[in-house]
């Protein structure tokens, strides 16, 4: 397969460390004024989800203890690390098994950088800020990949009462200061729902920051909630609901999971201002339903609503001795039991700050619904990682460190200082460099005129040197501005030489003619059209150029045949 081979399958020792990739890595390390470990030992990286099919992703330690330089100030870079990237998931099945997914194996192996900054970034603005930066260093090396996803942003969001929460799936800029400000929200009504839950039940409350230890409750909550699922299919038997109908109909069960004093507290759906789903407990507990598998579950806040009506919610809660709130679960008996085992596990939580954890973003037609994020996995510790014993330790010599930093890229400024020594307009300044042409245009400008240039740069793709050598010609007589395309075209792949290309623009019919020759020819295009010229003024303009061009065959210049007919038509009217 040509996304696949034996080290996919475990069955070849991986291939060393990727000379570029490596020094791309320095080369970053160098720009970020990091400092490069000494020996680089590859670690392997637990991966359970399915994404890498050896179970492990590899990971080197490349450098630590940077800075990065932002608008709002400095930012610290703790770490900057070499990995591979994972499968990509093609599609997600829910199936009576469980969840099956496809993954596209296309990006395994493939070098990344990671850098992670340290917590000096203050507000969600400031957070987009040092984005954008570490994003134009990465392309200052003009050696890594362009276009949206290339450079992807985790974002690590906590606050003085909440935790630390790993969000993934950003991959739009604009979107970062939304989906902190939507994570900070969900981590302060937490808190709050933790202290509402705990004064109802007389538990001690959390204080507002977290350095403070708190009494443990987790006693205390596990004889208010305990497992105790109750299947409840039989009153629904009557339900019109198509979904409950199809689930019953195809060997489900509806269980049911009693939450004594959450009445009030799972919350229904509401937005803010902006359009942003409001936090609330019931969809953390359908998150942790998710993740077994299910599509999702009910809850007593929300009924009755999807074609429950309220006597099955009656039912329900006469099933469960008339506890005031409960969760329902729609799937076969083995999934229900692990979903709804799932939500009371999140609802204990609820008594304590929110946990740490691993949350993506969620994710509509390709790009964030709102800025809020749904529950992936616990984070992770140190323990994930151990020494990867197929790849031998490689040492970094402070020779080859002082080669990278003698050799460091020029930054976007100094790149666009160096422009502004050129007779171009700022818009092509901005477009060579945002489209990295700058280094092209410095390069082959010397004796081309550079406007002219940077528009044939901008408008034109192929062989840069066949482009300069093209225009040169045409500076010299030997091609119109119109054929210098087709020239282009006809040498691609080739090195002709000045001769080649006056001799080829000659056989097309591109050699620029007599301006004697194109003279007579738009007095007679005029003279043929007179009354037209004469009723139209300046506007016949338009209209004759097209006619005195394919009189020439593509032999005239356009700018010079311009010229000419707007001094022939300027002495007949």
């Amino acid at each position: 397969s040509p996304n696949a081979g034996l080290i996919e399958l475990d069955e070849q020792p991986p291939l060393p460390h990727d000379i570029d990739a490596l020094d791309i890595s320095l080369t970053v390390s160098g720009m970020l004024d990091a400092h490069p470990v000494p020996l680089l030992q590859t670690m392997r990286k637990t991966v359970v989800d399915g994404s890498n099919t050896s179970g492990f992703q590899r990971t080197t330690l490349v450098a630590t203890s940077g800075v990065l330089e932002t608008e709002s100030g400095p930012v610290g870079i703790d770490v900057l690390c070499l990995e591979e990237d994972s499968a990509r998931k093609l599609t997600s099945e829910l199936t009576s098994d469980g969840e099956v997914v496809t993954w596209n194996l296309d990006r395994l192996g493939i070098p990344l950088i990671e850098i992670a900054t340290a917590p000096d970034i203050k507000t969600p603005d400031h957070a987009k800020q040092t984005s954008i930066a570490l994003g134009r260093t990465l392309r200052d090396t003009r050696r890594v990949k362009r276009g949206l996803g290339s450079i992807r942003q985790d974002l690590n969001v906590s606050i003085m009462c909440g935790d630390r929460v790993e969000i993934k799936g950003c991959q739009d800029l604009e979107w970062i200061p939304k989906i902190i400000r939507c994570e900070m929200a969900r981590q302060l009504h937490f808190y709050r729902l933790a202290n509402r839950l705990r004064e109802l039940h007389d538990l001690p409350l959390l204080s507002n920051d977290r350095r403070q230890e708190s009494a443990s409750v987790q006693d205390d909550v596990a004889k208010i909630l305990h497992l105790d699922l109750v299947d409840v299919s039989s009153h629904f038997a009557e339900c019109d609901s198509k979904r409950v109908k199809e689930g019953l109909g195809d060997n489900s069960v509806m269980l049911a999971l009693p939450l004594p004093g959450f009445s009030g507290m799972i919350g229904t759906k509401e937005f803010d201002s902006d359009g942003a789903q409001l936090p609330r407990l019931g969809r953390e507990l359908a998150g942790a339903a998710k993740l077994a598998g299910v599509a999702g579950v009910y809850h007593s806040d929300e009924l009755p609503a999807y074609g429950i009506e309220q006597e099955f919610v009656d039912a329900t809660r006469q099933a469960l001795n008339g506890v005031d709130a409960f969760v329902l679960c729609l799937a076969p008996h083995w999934q229900a039991e692990l979903a709804l085992e799932s939500v009371l596990n999140r609802a204990r939580l609820a008594f304590e700050r929110i946990p740490q954890e691993v949350r993506n973003v969620v994710i509509r037609k390709g790009s964030p619904e709102d800025g809020t994020t749904t529950p992936m996995r616990p984070l992770p510790g140190g323990a994930r990682m151990y020494p990867e014993t197929d790849i031998p330790p490689l040492s970094i010599s402070s020779e080859r460190w002082k080669n990278v930093l003698n050799n460091l890229p020029m930054t976007q400024a100094e790149r666009r200082e160096r422009l502004e020594n050129f007779d171009i307009s700022a818009d092509q300044s901005k477009q060579l460099l945002s489209r990295e042409l700058d280094d092209h245009f410095v390069s082959h400008s010397g004796g081309l005129p550079q406007k002219a240039w940077a528009t044939m740069l901008l408008e034109n793709e192929g062989d840069v040197g066949l482009m300069a050598l093209v225009l040169a010609s045409k500076e010299e007589g030997h091609v119109t501005r119109e054929g210098m395309s087709t020239l282009i075209q006809k040498f691609s792949g080739q090195n002709p030489s000045m001769a080649q290309l006056s001799s080829k623009a000659e056989e097309l019919g591109l050699k620029p003619a007599d301006s004697g020759d194109l003279a007579e020819v738009v007095e007679k295009v005029i003279a043929e059209r007179l009354d037209f010229v004469k009723e139209r003024g300046m506007g016949a303009m338009g209209p004759l150029m097209g006619v005195v061009m394919k009189e020439c065959g593509g032999a005239a210049d356009g700018k010079q045949v311009s010229a000419l007919l707007r001094e022939a038509i300027m002495r007949h009217v």
